[in-house]
């Protein structure tokens, strides 16, 4: 664990990748994110999951939901997930393509931001299963503070409603440990990804 680390504001990232080694991207956004100067990762979810919903045919996605502390602004910190989907090879108008790695600022602490390229909450949060499933396995009683509700509710909801399936995936053990923390304890799930820092 970096001992320079910031505390910083608590922050909920969701991760996802259809092409390529998908389990290795996932990887490797949570090592990158890692080793940021300014980003503490805290705690990370299982892998799940989805097919692709689309009027094209790709690949199923697996996803991932981490927890990070950090210094950096919403925008800032925005910048920074952008930079690292440019590194990975992602296109910069590859919104509805086949991605390798796709980061969103999910939860910003309790703010509320409204910017032109930026939402948060995410705006497509509560609708979307493969991030609700991981995000509540880490910050289930978290309160979305634009709904009043919690993830676990709002994941509750969403699993009674029909869509695309979504299943937790078992192709690889990635049970590294968040740094500070034992294996499986608080914030670490068996089967999560994580990531340390140098």
């Amino acid at each position: 664990m970096n001992p320079a680390a910031p505390t910083g504001e608590l922050v909920f990232l969701g991760l996802g990748s259809n092409q390529g080694d998908r389990l290795g991207e996932l990887r490797r956004a949570v090592a990158a994110l890692g080793a940021l100067p300014t980003v503490e990762v805290t705690a990370c979810s299982r892998v799940w999951e989805t097919e692709h919903v689309g009027p094209d045919v790709q690949a199923p996605y697996l996803n991932a939901c981490v927890a990070v502390r950090t210094g950096l602004e919403p925008l800032a910190l925005l910048d920074a997930l952008k930079a690292l989907e440019a590194a990975a090879g992602r296109m910069p108008d590859g919104h509805r393509r086949p991605r390798p790695i796709d980061l969103d600022i999910l939860l910003y602490g309790e703010t509320v931001v409204s910017e032109g390229r930026l939402q948060v909450p995410h705006p497509e949060l509560r609708h979307r299963a493969f991030v609700l499933e991981p995000l509540a396995e880490i910050a289930g009683e978290r309160v979305c503070p634009d709904s009043g509700e919690t993830i676990a509710q709002a994941c509750a909801k969403i699993r009674r409603k029909p869509g695309p399936w979504v299943r937790l995936h078992d192709g690889g053990d990635l049970r590294e440990q968040v740094p500070g923390r034992e294996q499986g304890g608080p914030g670490c799930c068996p089967g999560a990804i994580s990531s340390s820092k140098a």
